[in-house]
């Protein structure tokens, strides 16, 4: 964790196939939760591929990213797609 308790995390996120759309729609539904956590989308990039998607998201502490992954609107969200959620690696990041 970085200075200040201060949580800084890219997300790469790989819609499944046939279902970007959807998967767009779920991470739209889903950064909107952020807020609530301490969250706070930072940047968000689309890959030219259309099946791959970068966030940079921070946390002010790493309570409310745990928070954010056990949100139950989360949680439903994801049950919603099933097997068309999108997958997700997380990967803690500090400048330098």
């Amino acid at each position: 964790m970085t200075s200040a308790g201060v949580l800084t995390l890219v997300a790469i996120v790989e819609y499944a196939g046939g279902a970007e759309a959807a998967g767009q729609r779920y991470e739209d539904a889903v950064l909107a939760l952020l807020e609530r956590h301490g969250g706070r989308l930072e940047r968000r990039l689309h890959g030219t591929d259309g099946q791959t998607e970068v966030q940079v998201i921070q946390f002010d502490s790493q309570a409310g990213y745990e928070s954010f992954l056990a949100d139950p609107d989360r949680a439903a969200l994801r049950a919603a797609l099933g097997d068309s959620a999108p997958t997700t690696r997380v990967i803690e990041v500090r400048k330098g």
